[in-house]
């Protein structure tokens, strides 16, 4: 070696020499051309020179050795032969497999041929990252969270997701999906915070972590307690937090969006309360998460006041005076044939014997609308606007259910006589709603009874009815049961007579008073073992309060009034007549058949007082009941006893009775009492009465049968007897007579209507005379021609209705609806 070095720098300085003296001569003319070429120096070339991997990277080089007759090369990782576990390791051929550290690392490949020439690259590596965002989130237990990983300095972005390092989460934790999805456990109760982990696929020493936390969606209602009327609506507001959905849904007692029971809420939280007093939970849950809701608490109370104005009850009030004092419409000027007639006519499914209710600006569909309410033997209720004649009904609430052997009780089914096995034939062809129903005109629920034969087996129901929708009030349909101490028959055979609805026909018309329903029921055609049953419900819960029965030892003494109502005054006391049938009270006994009653409120158990005529013996004999007619209550009367009633029969004796002393049972006479005297005379005999006398500016109408209209003036206590030529109508009325009606506006415009029903199948007669002069007829539905003001056949007892310009008369089939002609 040390003597090719020496020769080496002997040819350098030679050379150089030559190069000096040429230079020394010019170097022109100067032959260099038979000189020998150098030799070539051996490179060696890397490529490439620079490279960036990550640590589960490798990396190929090439070396290329130039002016050399060997390529092959040694390989160096940071002067480290082939390298090592530290700076990482490279094949003989060139492929760079780095350590697991991040750094930039030097390759040098080293010619074999000559070690002195070598080439030399850098390699930087690198660690792979992930990122995952977003870094933190806050959600809901019903909300899910999106996450996405990003892998840098890597070849494969794929990661793999754990959840406080559960791969892929639980059900404790939470699950994330191969896509980043996180969703919260379904079970989670409380809140907390959990670790997302991503975990490179390509290393999976390598991960990124983020963090998210679950909060509870909670709900607040307010106000959390409200009271309000059953007239008034209220508004809820829910409040969600840790939610991105505030909405909610309501529930009222466990019904969303509530009912027409327990009261309705809108989505927007406005309560809209039922009919009945009550204590309600409002109930808001959240859409995003049903299982969050909070609660709150309204109470419903009766409103202080009334709303609900109209003819609400049989006779237009409990007095029975069956006057209505707001009519401004209709006037003895304006009441004609020219003027006044029939405007059109609402088909309805069966016979209207229940006098049509009235009552205005009731909300439904979003209007008000003045409403006439009608019940029909085939058992359905209607609402109709009464401005609209063409319109279809409002609304029809049905009792009957064919398909489930529910239907009405057909005529050939009631009781028959026993000797002709006839089935009566009182009411036709079936029976179903046949007494007046009743609203409440605090609550607006219109209270009525209606017979049903389920299967063959005969029943009565009250219902309550919403008049805004003629919705069945929740606990409503309740069947009427009753029994009393007595050993009549039916009998229980524990002492007890019971109630039995195929007997017993339920004619009188609905009583409201002081929260409480009343009714009573009497006979078809006498046949069977039937009683007079009085009977009080609990108007808002439909429960039985007390029964009583006029014959619970004896025989008959039923209670219907020729469809008139029980009678209640301003002290809460109930006045009712009886039918004949036995009658022992005055010697010992407890039957009260041909008698009138006064109850102390609901306590039936015993009459506190009564009044029964001297010769009721006689009356029961001849089927001359005194209970035709029901009471009415004067007003308070400033001469004499102040508190009269006004009661007649079938025998046409019209009764004046002290209703605070009521006098009891003389067998002498009737003298304890005010008054009594015949109503009128027919061919020597008196002229039967049926139906319940009226009252209007100190004057008592009666219509008698086979007689007239007759108006007898209140003179210092007693009823006038000798009538003027102007107290009597000019025409007369057939058998059965009619129950009259007022109309005025206060003391002025008195009208006196009469429906004229005698005939079986005859239209009937509408009737009008002026209150002030009776002997005068305004009007008579069958004046014109052509039957254009014919209200159609007629229906046994009916009692027309008339309010806000109106007349309402059910007959067969239909209502008709009479007023001022266009």
């Amino acid at each position: 070696m040390k003597r090719s070095l020496d020769t080496r720098a002997s040819g350098a300085i030679a050379l150089l020499l030559v190069g000096f003296c040429a230079a020394c001569s010019g170097g022109a003319g100067t032959d260099t051309s038979s000189s020998p070429p150098s030799p070539a120096q051996v490179v060696v070339k890397i490529a490439p020179t620079v490279a960036s991997i990550s640590t589960i990277q490798t990396q190929a080089l090439t070396a290329t050795v130039v002016n050399g007759t060997n390529p092959a090369v040694t390989w160096k990782v940071d002067g480290v032969q082939g390298g090592n576990a530290t700076v990482g390791m490279i094949s003989p051929a060139g492929l760079y497999t780095p350590s697991p550290a991040a750094a930039t690392r030097s390759i040098t490949a080293t010619s074999v041929e000559d070690p002195t020439k070598s080439g030399s690259a850098t390699v930087t590596v690198k660690l792979i990252g992930v990122a995952v965002t977003p870094a933190a989130a806050s959600i809901s237990t019903a909300q899910t969270q999106q996450f996405a990983a990003t892998v840098v300095n890597g070849t494969h972005p794929a990661v793999t997701w754990q959840v406080d390092g559960v791969q892929g989460g639980n059900a404790t934790v939470g699950m994330i999906s191969p896509a980043g999805l996180y969703t919260p456990s379904p079970t989670t109760t409380t809140a907390g915070t959990h670790s997302i982990t991503a975990t490179s696929v390509e290393d999976p020493t390598r991960s990124g972590s983020a963090t998210v936390t679950v909060k509870l969606i909670g709900i607040t209602v307010s106000p959390t307690m409200a009271l309000i009327s059953t007239l008034q609506p209220q508004q809820f507001t829910a409040t969600v937090v840790n939610s991105t959905n505030p909405k909610v849904t309501w529930q009222v007692d466990g019904i969303q969006g509530g009912n027409a029971n327990v009261g309705t809420i809108s989505a927007a939280g406005v309560y809209t309360a039922p009919p009945l007093e009550a204590a309600h939970s409002i109930t808001a849950t959240s859409i995003q998460d049903p299982t969050k809701s909070s609660s709150a608490t309204v109470t419903v109370r009766f409103p202080p006041s009334q709303m609900f104005s109209g003819v609400l009850t049989y006779h237009n009030d409990n007095a029975r005076t069956g006057q209505n004092l707001q009519e401004p419409v209709l006037t003895p000027d304006n009441v004609n044939s020219l003027t006044f007639g029939k405007l059109f006519s609402f088909p309805v499914d069966g016979y209207v014997y229940a006098q049509p209710l009235y009552v205005s600006n009731v909300p439904i569909a979003g209007q008000l609308r003045n409403v006439v309410f009608v019940a029909t033997e085939h058992n359905s209720v209607y609402a109709f606007d009464t401005d609209n004649g063409t319109s279809a009904p409002l609304w029809q609430k049905s009792f009957i259910d064919p398909a489930n052997g529910i239907t009405t009780v057909p005529s050939s089914d009631l009781p028959k006589d026993p000797n002709t096995l006839v089935p009566c034939a009182d009411i036709t062809p079936e029976v179903g709603i046949t007494s007046t129903p009743v609203i409440d005109p605090a609550t607006g629920i219109l209270y009525v009874v209606a017979k049903t034969k389920e299967n063959g087996v005969h029943k009565y129901r009250i219902h309550a009815l919403d008049i805004t929708s003629g919705v069945d009030i929740s606990g409503t349909g309740v069947e009427i049961q009753a029994s009393v101490p007595g050993t009549a028959q039916p009998n229980d055979g524990q002492g007890n007579l019971v109630f039995d609805a195929r007997l017993e026909n339920q004619r009188t018309a609905l009583l409201l008073s002081n929260n409480v329903v009343y009714f009573g029921t009497g006979s078809y055609c006498d046949f069977g073992d039937h009683h007079g049953w009085f009977l009080a419900y609990d108007s808002k819960t439909l429960n039985l309060l007390a029964a009583f029965s006029s014959t619970p030892t004896g025989l008959e003494g039923g209670i219907w009034q020729s469809g008139g109502g029980a009678a209640a005054d301003a002290g809460g006391n109930v006045y009712i007549i009886t039918g004949d049938g036995t009658f022992d009270a005055a010697f010992g006994g407890n039957n009260f058949g041909t008698s009138m009653l006064k109850f102390t409120g609901a306590s039936l158990s015993v009459p506190s007082d009564y009044f029964t005529p001297w010769n009721q013996d006689s009356l029961r004999k001849v089927n001359a009941d005194l209970g035709t007619g029901g009471a009415l209550l004067l007003p308070d009367q400033p001469v004499g006893p102040p508190h009269l009633l006004v009661g007649t029969g079938k025998q046409g004796i019209v009764y004046l009775v002290d209703r605070d002393n009521m006098g009891g049972f003389l067998a002498t006479g009737d003298s304890q009492i005010v008054q009594s005297f015949p109503g009128a005379t027919c061919g020597g005999g008196s002229c039967p009465i049926f139906g319940t006398p009226a009252y209007f500016n100190g004057r008592v109408y009666i219509v008698v049968g086979q007689d007239r209209l007759k108006a007898y003036s209140l003179i210092d206590g007693p009823l006038s007897r000798q009538l003027s030529l102007s107290a009597q109508s000019p025409n007369t009325f057939p058998f059965i007579g009619a129950t009259p009606a007022i109309s005025a506006n206060g003391s002025d415009n008195g009208i006196v209507w009469a429906l004229q029903t005698g005939g079986s199948g005859a239209p009937a007669l509408l009737h009008a005379y002026p209150a002030a002069d009776i002997s005068r007829k305004l009007y008579s539905s069958d004046e014109i021609p052509g039957g254009r003001d014919n209200p159609g056949p007629a229906v046994k007892f009916a009692v027309p209705t008339i309010a806000n310009g109106k007349v309402y008369v059910g007959a067969q089939g239909q209502l008709s609806v009479f007023g001022l002609l266009p």
